[in-house]
């Protein structure tokens, strides 16, 4: 049994589609944000980071294992499933892995940050995220147009690039043109066990709001997920 905590956030969200496809037993622990949960004692024991998600394998002795991108190899390896067993299929698919770790979250989650959040606007700074957002969905889009999944055959990497690039919208993002990244959005959406997964977290609790002291709250909850 996994014992998963997390919240509704596209790394929540990855841990939990993981779980579905992979089939394993898992428990739900819901992390309230905006009351700084992930900050509380107990949870630091867990992740010293105070971060979501994080994942307790009961039966490998209440292991813990925190970040997401940690946590999807995890269970990959755990399970044998959504990652090759060779070593170069391994490489391909961790290549592409870091490629959302260290670029399209990063980038879009500031993007989300200076376009949705911050109380007041500066455009240069949202420009740079949203292109560089933009630019990287178009490095997706390459990969995808000859081959159906990012690294071969379906994987961790494409739970974990579709987790972040699904919510494009919110990020002020646009794929227009980006035909095989569409393409790739719409298959991996359509598989049962992501549609369950992106079920799994309640709905954020933290929304757009006029009042500016409140958005700058908001801000500040959102920068200690």
């Amino acid at each position: 049994m996994i014992d998963l905590y997390t919240a509704a956030t596209p790394n929540g969200y990855k841990a939990s589609v993981a779980l579905e496809e992979l089939g394993l037993p898992y428990e739900v622990h819901y992390l309230q944000l905006g009351k700084l949960e992930q900050k509380a004692d107990w949870f630091l024991k867990i992740n010293p980071n105070g971060r979501i998600p994080a994942i307790v394998d009961r039966d490998a002795d209440n292991f813990a294992v925190f970040e997401s991108g940690a946590i999807l190899i995890y269970l990959a390896e755990k399970t044998g499933k959504l990652m090759p067993a060779g070593a170069k299929g391994r490489s391909r698919v961790i290549q592409w892995l870091m490629f959302q770790m260290g670029g399209i979250g990063p980038m879009m989650g500031q993007a989300n940050v200076f376009f949705r959040y911050w109380p007041e606007k500066y455009q240069a700074a949202i420009d740079r995220y949203q292109n560089e957002s933009r630019r990287l969905f178009e490095v997706l889009d390459g990969q995808l147009k000859d081959h159906e999944y990012l690294a071969g055959d379906y994987s961790i990497a494409d739970i974990a690039n579709w987790c972040w690039a699904r919510t494009y919208p919110w990020s002020g993002v646009s794929v227009d043109g980006l035909d095989h990244l569409q393409r790739w959005l719409t298959a991996v959406g359509e598989r049962p066990a992501v549609q369950r997964g992106v079920q799994v977290p309640k709905k954020p609790e933290v929304a757009e709001d006029e009042d500016p002291a409140k958005r700058i709250a908001q801000v500040q909850t959102i920068l200690q997920r």
